[in-house]
């Protein structure tokens, strides 16, 4: 918090704070959980229904009941789930040490939809302009390593097309290739401006949702468990051509 503090003119330090408030229930509920099942296998504490449980889902390799009530949305097995959990961990620990990224990973965040929130509201108290009247244009970039933060908006990266694939010659969207299911989308720059100045031109409308479930249910914030936000991609084929396809853009893949 004193390294982060609350600052009228970078919301993203409150975006972190809350993250790793998120984070660390998460991470506690894992450790006490396998803290306690190997106290019940000593006879130190009562095997309880809960805890039998997390080691039969351990054993089959599933995400345990107890850790998904304070996780984030994830259709990954148990051991890919792991290494994807402690990937967001580094994610915050490297934002923690080193400063405000570059680039942000979009699908490392517990609550994305307060990370695009913090982007708008940089912008709208930068120019003064109320966050009500803004939105988001999209810009899919170069595939090369940015070092440098956009004078506005931010840089993310890590989202998945499914139903099609980016064509980085034409830079638009385009058929996939036979047998491969999902295309991973280069850097794309998020541009907060108002809804009324950005440009209308050929694209689609692609949905963002957290897994390939897509769907989820309304939290108490307002916002859906899974789906993010709709991002409008370039594209020469009218909205009913990737319509049909069910083409999607997803945050993590079940694998």
């Amino acid at each position: 918090m004193r390294k982060y503090p609350t600052a009228y003119n970078q919301s993203m330090n409150t975006v972190l704070v809350q993250e790793m408030g998120r984070f660390n229930k998460l991470l506690h509920t894992i450790r006490d959980s396998c803290i306690n099942i190997q106290k019940a296998i000593k006879g130190l504490v009562v095997m309880s229904a809960e805890l039998e449980e997390v080691v039969n889902s351990i054993l089959k390799g599933k995400i345990p009941a107890m850790w998904m009530k304070k996780s984030y949305p994830s259709l990954k097995p148990l051991g890919s789930y792991v290494n994807d959990f402690l990937a967001r961990l580094k994610f915050l620990q490297d934002w923690y040490e080193n400063g405000t990224p570059a680039v942000f990973w979009l699908s490392g965040f517990f609550f994305t939809q307060a990370f695009l929130t913090g982007a708008q509201q940089n912008f709208a108290r930068k120019y003064t302009i109320p966050i009500d009247l803004l939105g988001f244009d999209y810009e899919v970039l170069e595939d090369k390593e940015y070092k440098q933060p956009p004078e506005d908006g931010v840089y993310i990266y890590g989202l998945f097309l499914d139903g099609a694939r980016w064509d980085k010659k034409t830079k638009r969207l385009a058929e996939s290739h036979p047998k491969i299911l999902y295309d991973s989308v280069p850097v794309m720059w998020l541009k907060p401006c108002k809804r009324n100045d950005i440009v209308d031109r050929p694209s689609y409308t692609a949905p963002v949702y957290k897994t390939s479930e897509r769907r989820g249910t309304l939290s108490t914030t307002g916002h859906s468990t899974n789906f993010v936000i709709a991002m409008t991609l370039p594209s020469d084929k009218p909205q009913e051509h990737w319509i049909g396809r069910g083409v999607a853009l997803l945050c993590q893949l079940s694998s």
